[in-house]
C-alpha cells in the first residue's frame, strides 16, 4: 500500500501529515518528537482496546521515557469541561511537565479535547494527533482547531493549537462502524463542493467503492481532503477569511447537533443535511442551479448520509445558529456555493430566506 505525507506549510510550526495502512505502529514516525519525553496517550473506552497498546509499544520503541495512558468515556456528549478536567487531572497526578507529549489516539472528541488540554496544559505543550475515524482523518486531525462544547453551542471555547504530526492509518478505519464511516463521508464531499469539481465528480463515479472501504478509494479520498485542508489552513490558520469556507454546511449542522443533545445525531450527519440546507440557500440567493441542488443532494445521499434533518421548527435553528462562531457583528454568516467548487461567506441573509432554505431541505 502507497503512502502519502503532505507538508501543513506554517513557517516553523509546518508540520507533516503521513497518510497510509499501519502508520501508527510505526516507532519511526513518533521518534522525532517524543525521544526521551513523556509521552500521555489520550484515548476513549471504544479505541483503547483496540489501539493503545500498539501506540504505546511503538512510542517505547521510539525512545519515549514513559506512557501514560488516559481514557475518556466514548462520545460527543462527553466533550466538556468536566471530561477535559479528566486530562488535567491526569497530567498533574503524573506530574507531567512542560516536556510532555500528548497523543491523541481516536476521533475528532479525542482530537479536539487532547489538542485543546495540550494548549492549556502549563501554557501550552506539544501534541500529536493519530486520528482513527474517517472525519478526523480527512478533516479534525488536520488544522489545529481545538474545542470542547457547551450546551448552548458546538466548539464554542477552545484554541488555535496545532499538531506537531499527523498520522492516519487507514487501517484503522476498518474497525469503523458504519455509521460513523459514513459520517466522515460527509468531509469528504464538502472538499469537492466547495473548492474541487474534479474531486467531487471523482466522489460521484467512486461512491459504491467508498462505501465498500476500497482501500485505493479510501487512500485517495483521505490524501485528496488533506491536500485540501493543507491548502486552505496554510491560507488562513486562524479562521479570518478563506477557512471558514470549510464550515460549509457546519451552521446549519451545529445548530442540529445543539438542539437534539450531542450525539444522537453524528456531526458527519448533522453537515450532511446542513450541506444540503446550504445549497439550498445557495439557490434562493441567486447563486447556485437546481441541478447543482439535486447533484449535492444525490451525492450526500450516495454516500450513505441522510438529506433531510430533524424534525425541529426553523425558528430553534436560527436561535442556535445565531451563537455560531462565524457570527459577526451579531449577524449569522452561512457559507453559501456560487456554483460547484467555488464558495464565500455571506452575511445579512434574511430570517425568512434561512427559514425556506431549512424548508426546501425537508421536501
Amino acid at each position: 500500500m502507497s503512502r502519502t505525507e503532505i507538508t501543513v506549510q506554517l513557517g516553523e510550526r509546518s508540520y507533516p501529515i503521513h497518510i497510509g495502512s499501519g502508520l501508527l505502529r510505526e516507532s519511526g514516525l513518533y521518534a522525532p518528537h517524543v525521544r526521551g519525553q513523556l509521552a500521555a496517550v489520550v484515548t476513549n473506552e471504544t479505541v483503547a482496546p483496540l489501539y493503545a497498546e500498539q501506540v504505546e509499544a511503538a512510542l517505547a520503541g521510539a525512545g519515549a521515557r514513559g506512557t501514560l495512558r488516559i481514557v475518556l468515556p466514548d462520545g460527543e456528549a462527553f466533550k466538556d469541561w468536566q471530561h477535559l478536567d479528566r486530562i488535567f487531572a491526569a497530567l498533574l497526578a503524573a506530574r507531567a511537565g512542560r516536556d510532555t507529549v500528548l497523543v491523541a489516539v481516536g476521533g475528532g472528541v479525542v482530537g479536539d479535547m487532547a489538542g485543546f488540554a495540550a494548549a492549556s496544559y502549563q501554557r501550552g505543550i506539544a501534541h500529536l494527533q493519530v486520528p482513527t475515524t474517517l472525519l478526523a482523518q480527512v478533516d479534525s486531525s488536520v488544522g489545529g482547531k481545538t474545542a470542547i462544547n457547551h450546551p448552548l453551542g458546538k466548539n464554542m471555547i477552545g484554541a488555535f493549537h496545532q499538531p506537531a504530526a499527523v498520522l492516519a492509518d487507514t487501517a484503522s478505519l476498518a474497525t469503523l462502524p458504519p455509521r460513523e464511516y459514513a459520517a466522515g463521508l460527509a468531509e469528504v464531499v464538502k472538499y469537492g463542493a466547495i473548492r474541487d469539481p474534479a474531486f467531487l465528480a471523482w466522489i460521484e463515479a467512486h461512491a459504491d467503492g467508498l462505501l465498500a472501504r476500497d482501500a485505493a478509494a479510501l487512500a485517495h479520498a483521505v490524501a485528496r481532503s488533506c491536500e485540501i485542508k493543507a491548502q486552505v489552513v496554510a491560507e488562513d490558520e486562524r479562521e479570518s477569511g478563506a477557512r471558514a469556507l470549510l464550515n460549509f454546511g457546519h451552521t446549519f449542522g451545529h445548530a442540529i447537533e445543539a438542539a437534539t443533545g450531542y450525539g444522537a445525531w453524528l456531526h458527519g450527519e448533522a453537515v450532511a443535511a446542513g450541506m444540503v440546507m446550504a445549497c439550498e440557500l445557495s439557490q434562493l440567493m441567486g447563486y447556485l442551479k437546481k441541478t447543482d441542488v439535486e447533484r449535492v443532494r444525490e451525492v450526500v445521499k450516495r454516500t450513505g448520509l441522510p438529506v433531510t434533518g430533524p424534525a425541529l421548527a426553523p425558528e430553534r435553528l436560527l436561535e442556535l445558529m445565531a451563537l455560531d462562531k462565524k457570527a459577526a457583528r451579531g449577524r449569522t454568516r452561512f457559507v453559501v456555493l456560487e456554483t460547484i467548487g467555488r464558495a464565500h461567506l455571506a452575511a445579512d441573509i434574511d430570517d425568512a430566506q434561512v427559514r425556506r432554505a431549512v424548508v426546501a431541505a425537508a421536501q
